[in-house]
C-alpha cells in the first residue's frame, strides 16, 4: 500500500506446510492481515503473501519462538498467533502466550496432542470414547487388550493422519504387529510419554468422521463435517473423505452435546479444532481431538461445499475478530488419494490425461515426481499418496462418480 498505513491486523503464522496443501489457507488469510511468518528456512512460495518473516533455527522450539515473539510484540502489536501444523502446535502455544494471544495455553494443547492424556481428560469428564490404556512393552499390550477386548486398537501416543494405527484380532496378530505401531514416526520429533507410548484402545464400529468447528469464549461450532474413507484394513489409511454441505449432522443434538463436552473437558475454550468421532449404536465417541484445522485439504473441501472461509475463520478465532460463518453454496465436495500398487516402486512417469476428466473435478494433482520410490500402506502410510483428485457436485453419488473417472484418467508407470 504504497503512501498509505496498512492498518490490517498483524497475523503471525507459525510454520506453512506443503504449498500443495496449505497454500489456499494463506492466499484468503493473507487478504484481510498483515501476515509475519516464522519459519526455520528462508521463504519461497510464501512471500507472496507474507508481509515480513523470521527464519528461526527451529520452529519446534516453543520457548525459544517465544523470544522471537516477544521481540516483535515489542516493536508492533500482533493481534494474534496461528498454526495448522500437528506438529508445531504445542510450540506455537507458546508463542502465542508470549504476544498475550487468545489461544496461548501450551498445557491445554498438550493435552490435546498428547492422546493418553486426552483419553484421560475426557475420561474423567465421561465422555463418551473407547476404552484405552497406556502401555510400554509388547506384555503390556497383551494385558491392556484383555481389559479392552479384541478385536482392539493399537496407536502411537501422540502421531497424527492414522499413522501406526492398526486393528488387531487377536493376540497373535498384537504381537506381530506392536512393533509397527511402537516404531511409528511422524516428520517431525516430537517426544511423548517414552514410558507408555502406545495405546491399546477397544475396537468401537460405526462410520468415521471428522468435525473441524470454531472455538470462541468456549462455544463449539461446527463447521464442516467429513465423512471418512478408509483404506488397506487392518491398517488405517485415510483414502478420502466427503463433505457435504447439508450434513444433517452439523444440526444434530447428540454430535453437537458431543462436541461441547469435549472441548469442555480438555479445555479448550479458543480457537479452530479437528475432532474425529466414530458414529456407533450408542452415539457418537471421540477417537480424538487436533488443536487446528484439518489436513487432507478438508477445510478445502469444507470451502468449496459451504463457501465459508477456514483460512478466515482460523484467523478471525486467533485474534479474536467476528467470524463469517454464512454459508454461501451448499454442494458436495470429496478428495481421494491414489497411490502405487507394489511396494517400493520407482515411479518412471505419472499424470492425468486431462481432457479425460469429467465435469466437477476442482484439482488432479501429482505429488510424486518421476525417480521417487514409494510404497503402499502400510510401509507408506500418508507419504505413499502419489496424487489425489478432489471434486464437487450435487451429492455424494455424483461426486464419488467423478472421482472414480479422474482415477481412470490418472496413470502411473514405473521406471
Amino acid at each position: 500500500m504504497t503512501g498509505t498505513q496498512d492498518t490490517r491486523p498483524l497475523l503471525l503464522v507459525v510454520a506453512t506446510g506443503m504449498r500443495t496443501y496449505r497454500e489456499y489457507l494463506l492466499r484468503s488469510i493473507a487478504a484481510e492481515y498483515r501476515v509475519h511468518l516464522f519459519l526455520s528456512t528462508e521463504p519461497e512460495w510464501e512471500k507472496e503473501y507474507a508481509s515480513d518473516w523470521t527464519v528461526l533455527p527451529s520452529t519446534m522450539d516453543g520457548p525459544a519462538m517465544a523470544v522471537a515473539a516477544a521481540e516483535l510484540a515489542g516493536r508492533e502489536p500482533v493481534a494474534g498467533v496461528l498454526c495448522w501444523d500437528e506438529a508445531r502446535i504445542h510450540a506455537a502455544a507458546f508463542v502465542a502466550r508470549a504476544v498475550g494471544a487468545r489461544n496461548g495455553d501450551p498445557d491445554v494443547v498438550w493435552g490435546l496432542r498428547d492422546k493418553g492424556r486426552t483419553r484421560a481428560a475426557l475420561d474423567a469428564a465421561g465422555v463418551a470414547q473407547p476404552r484405552s490404556v497406556p502401555v510400554r512393552t509388547v506384555e503390556d499390550a497383551v494385558a491392556a487388550a484383555e481389559v479392552v477386548g479384541y478385536p482392539a486398537i493399537l496407536k502411537p501416543r501422540g502421531l497424527g493422519a492414522s499413522l501406526g494405527v492398526v486393528k488387531v484380532a487377536d493376540e497373535a496378530q498384537l504381537r506381530a504387529n506392536f512393533a509397527f505401531t511402537s516404531a511409528a514416526e511422524g516428520p517431525e520429533p516430537v517426544v511423548f510419554d517414552t514410558d507408555q507410548p502406545v495405546l491399546v484402545e477397544e475396537f468401537v464400529s460405526g462410520e468415521e468422521i471428522s468435525v473441524d468447528s470454531v472455538v470462541r469464549d468456549g462455544e463449539v461450532t461446527p463447521l464442516f463435517v467429513a465423512r471418512k474413507v478408509v483404506g488397506y484394513p487392518p491398517y488405517a489409511e485415510e483414502v478420502g473423505h466427503f463433505v457435504d454441505a447439508a450434513d444433517p449432522l452439523l444440526t444434530d443434538p447428540a454430535l453437537l452435546k458431543a462436541l461441547q463436552r469435549t472441548h469442555e473437558a480438555l479445555g479448550f475454550t479458543d480457537g479452530v479444532t479437528h475432532a474425529e468421532f466414530m458414529l456407533t449404536a450408542s452415539g457418537p465417541k471421540v477417537i480424538e481431538v487436533n488443536g487446528r484445522l484439518g489436513g487432507d485439504l478438508i477445510p478445502f473441501l469444507g470451502s468449496l461445499a459451504t463457501g465459508i472461509d477456514p483460512g478466515l475463520v482460523a484467523a478471525a478465532a486467533a485474534t479474536g475478530r467476528p467470524a463469517d460463518l454464512t454459508p454461501t453454496r451448499s454442494r458436495v465436495a470429496g478428495i481421494r488419494f491414489f497411490y502405487v500398487a507394489e511396494e517400493d516402486t520407482t515411479i518412471g512417469s505419472l499424470g492425468f490425461t486431462e481432457n479425460a476428466l469429467p465435469e466437477g473435478i476442482e484439482l488432479a494433482v501429482a505429488v510424486a515426481r518421476p525417480g521417487a520410490v514409494v510404497s503402499p500402506p502400510p510401509k507408506g502410510t500418508v507419504w505413499g499418496r502419489i496424487a489425489f483428485a478432489v471434486a464437487t457436485g450435487g451429492s455424494r453419488e455424483q461426486v464419488t462418480d467423478r472421482l472414480a473417472a479422474a482415477e481412470a484418467a490418472f496413470d502411473v508407470q514405473p521406471a
